[in-house]
């Protein structure tokens, strides 16, 4: 006795109905992507949240919600940049913070890789270094500033270092964990072909962890501007950390929130500025 078909017989129409839904479905959905990806939109779109909070704080302060001592106006912080810009004090402080980062972001994100590296590559660099690795990582920032005092002075050389400790553990733990899990069958078939060691690495394991080496990269320039204040605590007497802890003391609400909104757009530029690394080195690994 055989099973009789039942399968369901659409007329060719309404196929066509049915492919012609899903084609201008597939053009709409591409086109909300092209329209979200333009530069101008997001730039557009992106500055709208600062713009509320901006039109919110001069509210709230003019209105008297809030008294000026608590929170300045926009104004007011505006007014304190051009002061200390005038003075030749605020150039100073940019220059010195964003030396500092740049240096130890540098430092940290070299040593970063060159552990992930040893660690992801290998399981004896894996079992020797991870565990130590993992138990310094768990260190608050504060906690080696005592230490760098006692054993590098209060120069630059401890503010660096201190830097570069917060830029080199989001280097290691995103990359060495890329590193794990790079597919083992592109390995074998790389492998199938002669390559080895160097070869290796730079033509299948590289180009599959290039999105995480630069991912590491923007967390690592985060994590250094976080740090950043920590570092200037160290008996510093430049730098927008200090402005932030000099101005706490001498009770400058306004040169405090100047110093926090320099440290944003900073730490914005220098993403944006990876951000534009990423897409180039996306398109020529990835």
């Amino acid at each position: 006795m055989s099973i009789p078909d039942q399968r369901v017989l659409v007329p060719a129409d309404s196929r066509d109905a049915v492919d012609f839904a899903k084609g201008e479905y597939r053009q709409t959905d591409a086109v909300s992507r092209n329209i979200w990806d333009r530069t101008g939109v997001r730039v557009t779109v992106g500055l709208l949240l600062p713009v509320v909070i901006l039109a919110a704080w001069q509210f709230v302060t003019t209105t008297g919600l809030v008294p000026p001592y608590r929170l300045p106006t926009p104004g007011s912080v505006l007014a304190a940049g051009v002061e200390l810009a005038q003075r030749g004090e605020l150039w100073t402080h940019i220059a010195i913070s964003v030396q500092r980062v740049l240096l130890g972001f540098a430092i940290g994100s070299v040593i970063g890789l060159a552990a992930a590296g040893a660690v992801g590559l290998s399981k004896f660099g894996d079992t020797l270094l991870s565990p130590t690795l993992a138990a310094l990582r768990a260190v608050p920032s504060l906690a080696w500033v005592p230490l760098l005092i006692l054993w590098l002075q209060i120069g630059e050389e401890s503010k660096v270092t201190l830097i570069a400790i917060g830029a080199f553990f989001p280097v290691y733990t995103t990359v060495a964990s890329a590193l794990r899990h790079v597919d083992p069958q592109l390995v074998e078939a790389g492998r199938s072909f002669s390559l080895r060691g160097w070869s290796l690495f730079r033509t299948i394991q590289l180009p599959a962890v290039v999105p995480s080496v630069v991912s590491g990269l923007r967390l690592a320039l985060a994590q250094a501007w976080l740090f950043l204040v920590a570092a200037e605590l160290i008996a510093s007497s430049m730098g927008l950390g200090f402005l932030l802890t000099d101005s706490q003391n001498s009770g400058r609400v306004d040169r405090i929130l100047l110093a926090i909104v320099l440290l944003a757009l900073l730490g914005t530029i220098t993403n944006a500025i990876l951000a534009l690394a990423e897409k180039y080195l996306l398109k020529k690994w990835a």
